[in-house]
């Protein structure tokens, strides 16, 4: 029996993401490599493919050296997030060492009581207008450690940490109520009203974010009633091992109130800068070492307990940086092997001439295909919808059901593709392996593909428009 049990383990994330890199290395000899010519398009001043212009290029192929080399060339081009990553863990060790945080979620916790899924469920709403609205995706990482916190005080595990911010976050993206980077820019493609539609949207964003909640809170529920349950029970954390608060100083003292209300500035200026300034990794970083070195010297920490603290959390962050350029070998591999255009070309040839609502549903499922090579929302649409929007004129479908088809295939995936950088560092900061979220994630998956499929049926029928 014990040998049975030994065989049937899941692999472990890096052994998962591994055989992802050859399955894709693998495709590049089997499809043609081929390409797009790119042009800028005037409407929106973005590089768009010009949709007359594929052909194939006959470099296709990836070997065995240059597939290994992909790991290398992915910590490269995932600097930026791996960096996030280590200050992000360097400075919420710092807070965790002042004891603010620990203090502020104590007292949280008790104020709220029994109300703590009502508490959960507000969260995860609050993220995913963030989502919905600014197109809040990578930013919501920095909320992770303060939710896990929350959790811990709540007896529940990191999974429920990670669904309320990263999932929350999805369901406002996903839905595309007026976020600039999926909605936006295809619409703008398409030739659409900007943010038209939004009527529409808005019905299928409240059953997606009602069936998420409800999601969520059964299982929050389940494992309050039976811990062996969770989906982390007997979990090994990498990275660190969880450490208990329970014997803490939950104080609220004056110098943990500043620190308190340092953390919540900086999360303001954090989302200031972002659509303001256009900051990113690098300006968020920045501003969060900043937080985390002058936490620790307004609580009296002294300079060399700061920097002790500030190394021990970077060591706690080493899996999960590495998972982010582990990762991003996937898309490596696929870019390098000159595939992605081909896969649009041969996808776009296959829906023409199709029945309306099995074309438009057809490119639902593309797009939700398309969304593992192309994680980028906006280089999604860029690549895709120049040739999607007037496939849909041809088909008798409306311009507003193709752009549909492209944000919930863009979205719902996003939910459980290793190549996107997001995700990866969202699942790896919460330290729930990748393959614990999947078995979690994934019913949750089904149920927002079948919500798109009905949403993008219904819109066929109808003949959705700007509403």
């Amino acid at each position: 029996m014990e040998k049975k049990k030994r065989s049937l383990k899941v692999p472990h994330t890096y052994v998962l993401l591994f055989a992802m890199v050859v399955i894709c290395a693998l495709m590049t000899w089997l499809i043609p490599a081929g390409s797009y010519d790119r042009v800028i398009d005037e409407a929106t001043g973005k590089e768009v493919v010009d949709a007359a212009s594929f052909h194939f290029t006959g470099d296709g192929g990836i070997g065995f050296f240059d597939v290994m080399k992909q790991f290398i060339a992915g910590m490269e081009s995932s600097s930026d997030i791996i960096f996030l990553i280590f200050i992000l863990g360097g400075s919420f060790m710092i807070l965790q060492d002042t004891g603010a945080l620990t203090a502020g979620v104590h007292s949280m916790a008790r104020k709220f009581g029994k109300r703590q899924n009502l508490i959960l469920l507000l969260f995860m709403f609050l993220f995913s207008v963030l989502g919905g609205t600014i197109g809040m995706a990578e930013e919501v990482i920095v909320f992770i450690p303060l939710l896990v916190t929350l959790c811990n005080e709540l007896k529940l595990d990191r999974m429920v940490a990670l669904a309320v911010v990263m999932v929350g976050a999805r369901i406002g993206f996903t839905s595309g109520l007026i976020n600039p980077f999926t909605v936006g820019v295809a619409q703008g493609l398409a030739d659409l009203p900007l943010y038209s539609g939004l009527g529409y949207r808005l019905i299928w964003y409240g059953l997606i974010l009602v069936v998420t909640g409800w999601y969520i809170i059964r299982y929050v529920n389940k494992i309050k009633k039976d811990p062996t349950l969770s989906i982390m029970h007997g979990v090994e954390l990498e990275g660190g091992e969880e450490v208990s608060d329970e014997n803490a100083d939950t104080t609220l003292n004056a110098r943990r109130i500043i620190v308190i209300v340092g953390f919540f500035i900086t999360i303001a200026l954090m989302v200031f800068g972002v659509f303001q300034w256009g900051w990113y990794m690098e300006e968020i970083a920045t501003v969060f070492l900043i937080l985390g070195i002058a936490s620790g010297l307004i609580s009296g920490m002294g300079p060399n307990k700061v920097a002790q603290s500030f190394v021990r959390g970077t060591k706690d962050m080493v899996f999960a940086a590495l998972v982010v350029g582990v990762a991003k070998a996937i898309l490596l591999t696929l870019q390098d092997g000159g595939i992605i255009d081909s896969v649009v070309y041969y996808a776009s040839g296959a829906l023409d001439g199709l029945p309306k609502v099995v074309a438009a549903n057809g490119m639902y499922v593309f797009q939700l295909l398309m969304n593992f090579l192309i994680p980028s929302g906006s280089g999604q649409a860029a690549a895709t919808m120049p040739i999607m929007a007037p496939l849909a004129d041809t088909l008798d479908i409306t311009r507003q059901t193709a752009v549909l088809a492209f944000h919930y295939g863009d979205g719902f995936t996003n939910l459980i593709a290793p190549t996107l950088g997001s995700l990866m560092a969202a699942v790896a900061v919460s330290k729930v392996p990748f393959e614990k979220y999947l078995k979690w994630v994934m019913p949750l998956c089904l149920i927002w593909i079948v919500f798109g499929l009905a949403s993008v049926t219904i819109a066929t029928l109808i003949g959705y428009g700007p509403f």
